[in-house]
């Protein structure tokens, strides 16, 4: 699937820990007026060490209780079969067989953590997306109804709020320096076993959200071989220190030791847009785009798909522009190649998509372009990535 920039697609149900819901945008729920998540502390400060050999036991026993399950109910509308109102299929077998219901309640259990003591708890959006009812468990027993301050579906990342005190908490570490062979430790709920813990490796860094299978997302992934399953949704990946390092989200169906996490940075810098705002205003241009190579331009070519014929052999394809979007307007054409946005060269769609999250909304991007071989440029102003107004459906 090609990633596109500023609309969104659904997420491939067999790719994400999905909480049972099907992929959907929630509306956002009023906000509360919190503080936003604390930074990351320095290394060394208040950690465990990691020179003990039971080293996860002691980061179990400190992590495990700011760790929780969440249940989540969800009422959906189901069509009725028109024969159950048909005249005839009544008088044929009479009228006292029973219609189906036209709703039905889904459940769905994910995983989350504590970020403030005063009831803040980091989740993933499909956790509790589009949720009538969340209820947030602690380990010791207490159950708090949680409320959703917002959810951010482009990077699956959602904040709930519970009415409590003084609460255990998480420690937020730096994604951003991991290297491929720490120690990643998980603890989550699943397959309703709660509570469970994993250990394993980070195992890379930075994939592409195309490479995981949901490209409608917009993270680098951190890939782990600790073991992830449906229920670790929305739960932490640790590091030997016992600093959450990163949430844990999606799995490749049919692999093994293939778990892939949200840094925390994203996560954090997301969580403090929902809690101040109850949304994210991410900026998009409009268009599905591709990474051009010689043999998708002759398989381009060839099929006449889009419509147009292409002459680079490298750069940034463009599939489709959306209709009204801020590159519509700045005058993107499908068949266009990008090749450098603000004077840097770019080569793939996710060198793409990654200018475009870095601008500003209402801000210029400088977009050097090929068509029909002749260079053009132009400017554009990102817009913000536009939302639903029917979100449920």
């Amino acid at each position: 699937m090609l990633p596109l920039v500023g609309a969104g697609m659904a997420v491939a149900g067999d790719r994400l820990l999905s909480s049972g819901f099907p992929p959907s945008q929630p509306a956002i729920a009023q906000t509360l007026d919190r503080g936003a998540v604390a930074q990351a502390p320095s290394r060394g400060s208040g950690l465990l060490s990691t020179t003990d050999p039971n080293f996860i036991v002691n980061v179990v026993e400190q992590v495990g209780p700011a760790v929780v399950r969440i249940d989540s109910s969800r009422t959906v509308q189901t069509r009725v079969p028109p024969i159950f109102n048909d005249p005839f299929f009544r008088q044929f077998f009479g009228s006292d067989i029973p219609t189906p219901p036209s709703s039905r309640v889904q459940q769905g259990t994910g995983s989350g953590f504590i970020i403030k003591s005063d009831g803040l708890v980091l989740t993933n959006a499909h956790v509790v997306s589009g949720a009538d009812t969340v209820t947030v468990k602690l380990r010791d027993g207490r159950e708090f109804r949680g409320k959703v301050l917002g959810t951010d579906t482009l990077t699956d990342v959602a904040v709930i709020k519970i009415d409590a005190n003084n609460l255990p908490t998480v420690t937020l570490g730096n994604s951003d320096s991991l290297r491929p062979g720490e120690w990643a430790i998980a603890i989550g709920n699943p397959l309703g076993l709660d509570n469970t813990v994993t250990v394993g490796i980070i195992s890379a860094t930075g994939r592409r959200s195309s490479q995981v299978g949901v490209p409608d997302k917009r993270v680098g992934f951190i890939q782990t071989d600790a073991a992830i399953n449906p229920g670790n949704s929305g739960g932490p990946l640790l590091n030997q220190r016992g600093q959450v390092i990163g949430m844990n989200t999606a799995i490749i169906g049919g692999a093994q030791g293939l778990g892939f996490a949200i840094p925390v940075n994203t996560a954090q810098k997301i969580a403090n847009q929902l809690i101040a705002k109850g949304r994210v205003d991410h900026p998009y241009l409009g268009i599905q785009m591709t990474t051009l190579t010689p043999e998708l331009k002759d398989q381009v070519n060839r099929s006449n798909e889009i419509g147009v014929t292409v002459q680079d052999q490298e750069g940034v394809l463009i599939v489709r522009v959306m209709r009204d979007s801020p590159a519509a307007r700045a005058g993107f054409r499908i068949g266009d190649v990008i090749k450098k946005i603000n004077g840097q060269p770019v080569k793939s769609a996710d060198e793409v998509q990654q200018a475009v999250e870095r601008a500003s909304i209402g801000g210029t991007l400088q977009v050097e372009l090929s068509r029909n071989g002749r260079s053009v440029a132009l400017s554009v102003q990102p817009g913000a990535f536009p939302t639903r107004t029917a979100q449920n459906e």
